[in-house]
């Protein structure tokens, strides 16, 4: 679903491009989903995506799998699979590699690269440690969901932009209290007085510690900034901002910029003063 032509590599290479029909979303509805699960039982992903399933996810009948067992089902047509693959942009010249989670319909298809994509979202840079993003599992699995009973009860939204979609909802967090971890916000405005300067409404500059309570407890007066970038290593690498709700899972904010000399792997001035002077 995410929408751009892209390289996955869950130990695959290959191009694939796929926005989901009407009859996709009527026959995941009908799947069961596998949770794929990572092959060191003991990694961080695993408890995470666990606890996240167990707690959220109600659209679909669901078994966890190990790894191993992926490409054997993957040509079952009544299966369904969450898993994480490796994305690498097709024109992207810096080579850079991202983490996506992905849901996609089982099926008979040339190669497991073409199996149709009905969602996926950026989690982290490619190499980044895991305690970085696993603590938001939850909420991404709780959009998922909510996203495809979205764009089931309303097919025409589909589109090439359809995250972008959400950004209706932005001067929605004017009500809320954004909450922002330092090293992901632009140098430029990393004070409180320069942030609101911006953003005259409730902030917070936060651990990530504090993000994950937020999320454990649910917290309907938090959205928090999912940032997903290169670490400042390469330039032209897409830099993905959202604003995620820790209490509804909603999406309040995507976009992406691309990574020069003047906007850096972060969130922008620029992003502030929009979402500072959002109207409803």
């Amino acid at each position: 679903m995410f929408l751009f032509v892209a390289i996955y590599c869950i130990n695959l290479q290959a191009q694939r491009e796929y926005l989901p029909t009407e009859e996709d979303l009527k026959v995941f509805h009908k799947t069961k989903t596998y949770i794929v699960l990572e092959d060191n039982p003991m990694s961080e992903y695993n408890f995470e995506i666990t606890d996240a399933i167990k707690n959220y996810w109600t659209i679909t009948p669901y078994e966890f799998i190990e790894y191993d067992e992926f490409e054997k089902k993957a040509t079952d047509p009544s299966a369904s699979f969450l898993y994480t693959a490796t994305v690498m942009f097709e024109k992207d010249k810096s080579q850079t590699r991202y983490v996506f989670l992905c849901l996609s319909l089982g099926g008979e298809y040339p190669s497991m690269d073409e199996m149709k994509d009905i969602v996926n979202i950026p989690v982290s840079y490619y190499g980044v440690e895991p305690e970085h993003y696993t603590y938001k599992l939850g909420t991404m699995v709780n959009f998922m969901q909510k996203h495809v009973e979205m764009i089931t009860e309303n097919p025409d939204m589909i589109s090439q932009n359809i995250f972008k979609e959400y950004n209706d909802n932005m001067s929605a967090i004017h009500d809320k209290t954004l909450y922002l971890i330092e090293d992901e916000i632009e140098k430029s405005i990393r004070s409180e007085a320069r942030i609101k300067a911006e953003y005259p409404y409730d902030f917070k500059l936060v651990t990530r510690e504090e993000v994950k309570e937020a999320i454990m407890d649910k917290d309907k007066d938090v959205v928090f900034l999912h940032k997903v970038g290169p670490e400042g290593k390469k330039f032209n690498a897409r830099v993905y901002k959202i604003l995620i709700g820790a209490g509804d899972s909603n999406f309040y904010y995507f976009d992406y910029h691309k990574v020069k000399l003047r906007k850096p792997d972060a969130l922008l001035k620029r992003d502030l003063k929009k979402l500072g002077r959002a109207r409803d």
